[in-house]
């Protein structure tokens, strides 16, 4: 109720809320309060209090099945109106994905080319459907990478590292093989780029408990320096959990069939 009297009752539009959506996709649960930089900057776009926005966040973290098989509520106040965002993020995830990030870029008086440029290098050179296919998968990848490194609190979650530049947003079913699934935050895992490298090679594996397995192909290298290393001290391991969205164990196992070499 305070809310709506301290905007003059203005209602959420639906661009809003799919911009609070993409917001809430990118923050730890933690993180959902009026005093974060980045919702303060979401409300001075949106021209709302930082509250507000705040409130409309923990809408969403109180209909997310992570926080509710943790038990945590959040503000269920406004469930039934964000509910529909929800409902079709899961549905369509690419779409709904690209769409926010179109929506915010006119708010900040940009374009995805000039928002994206470092990412969209090349597609300067592409027409029609194929540009805009490409500047939509470029666009993706990037946002999912967003999402990707806030559950893992910017940390690799096998060695730790956390320096942004040397982190990569890997996919457990890889990017080409599921289309349904390549922007499902459960589907990624931080990892730095030797162990993405060797994940995405099928030299590293994760079993359903979230230990580390190592291929034999690198086993049969024990007897160098960089096996004693950087592989046998993380066999068995168990990976650093994130803080929302857990690797789906029947991706898991995907990559366990199709893509680990035993």
């Amino acid at each position: 109720m305070a809310e709506n009297m301290k905007e003059g009752r203005k209602l959420w539009t639906k661009d809003e809320l799919v911009l609070a959506f993409n917001l809430y996709l990118k923050l730890p649960f933690g993180k959902l309060h009026s005093s974060n930089p980045e919702i303060i900057r979401l409300a001075r776009l949106l021209n709302r209090t930082p509250g507000s926005v705040a409130m409309r966040l923990n809408n969403f973290a109180s209909i997310d099945p992570y926080h509710q098989q943790r038990g945590v509520k959040g503000l269920d106040g406004g469930k039934k109106k964000v509910m529909p965002i929800w409902e079709e993020f899961i549905e369509d995830r690419e779409r709904l994905l690209f769409e926010s990030e179109k929506i915010l870029a006119r708010l900040e008086n940009t374009s995805l080319e000039k928002k994206f440029h470092d990412k969209l290098t090349g597609t300067e050179l592409l027409k029609g459907e194929e540009k805009i296919r490409e500047v939509k998968t470029r666009v993706n990848q990037s946002v999912f990478r967003s999402i990707v490194m806030a559950n893992y609190e910017f940390k690799c979650c096998i060695s730790g590292i956390d320096l942004t530049d040397l982190l990569l947003a890997s996919h457990i079913i890889p990017w080409s093989k599921n289309e349904k699934e390549r922007l499902n935050p459960e589907n990624g895992i931080c990892l730095s780029p030797l162990y993405d490298r060797a994940f995405d090679k099928g030299l590293i594996g994760i079993s359903t408990n979230f230990e580390i397995l190592i291929s034999r192909v690198v086993k049969n290298n024990n007897d160098k320096a960089y096996y004693s290393e950087f592989f046998a001290p993380i066999e068995g391991r168990k990976i650093t959990m994130p803080k929302k969205y857990i690797p789906r164990k029947e991706f898991l196992e995907y990559h366990l069939d199709a893509v680990y070499i035993n």
